[in-house]
């Protein structure tokens, strides 16, 4: 867990000094049963699927799967979400977007170019902020930070100096898709 905070802060987020940082003191991990989800994180709490884990055939499998699931998961603890006003798929897609980086994305994460929209979420969302970082180095720690107090979509705006919806227009021609 040590390693995916600071590859978070580090790598992800820039987060250099505590200043920087959303205050957090500890983060509990639970693996119980339940069915629906791979895992889900509430604050600092952590939640991961026992039931969703057992699916997993060997160790290195299943090591693999929980590490990647750990830096989804660390990522919400970590990440600002305007408050509460950021939407849902922006935050799953920042969350991906850590795995994508971290190199733990499974073999069916979505190719770049993929999706349907911009806020599609996971790892749509994803490769359409790795493209982002792309444009502007450091995007989404950039995004990330604008989050801290409030969420607006011409964040998009501010940092590349292009609307979110060209931005997908030319991601999408990128990829022929």
């Amino acid at each position: 867990m040590h390693e995916i905070t600071n590859f978070i802060w580090s790598t992800v987020f820039k987060q250099n000094t505590p200043a920087d940082r959303k205050p957090v003191d500890t983060i509990e991990v639970y693996i119980q049963d339940f069915d629906g989800a791979e895992a889900f994180t509430w604050g600092n709490n952590i939640n991961v699927s026992a039931i969703y884990l057992r699916d997993y055939a060997g160790p290195m499998e299943l090591k693999w799967e929980f590490t990647s699931l750990m830096h989804h998961e660390m990522t919400h603890v970590f990440q600002w979400n305007g408050e509460g006003k950021t939407p849902g798929a922006l935050t799953e897609g920042i969350a991906d977007y850590t795995i994508l980086k971290a190199n733990y994305y499974p073999l069916a994460f979505a190719a770049p170019g993929s999706g349907d929209k911009w806020d599609q979420g996971y790892d749509f969302t994803a490769r359409f902020l790795e493209y982002c970082d792309g444009l502007v180095p450091d995007f989404v720690a950039k995004l990330n930070n604008m989050m801290r107090y409030t969420y607006d979509v011409s964040f998009f705006q501010d940092l590349t100096g292009k609307p979110v919806d060209q931005l997908w227009t030319e991601y999408k021609a990128k990829y022929n898709t």
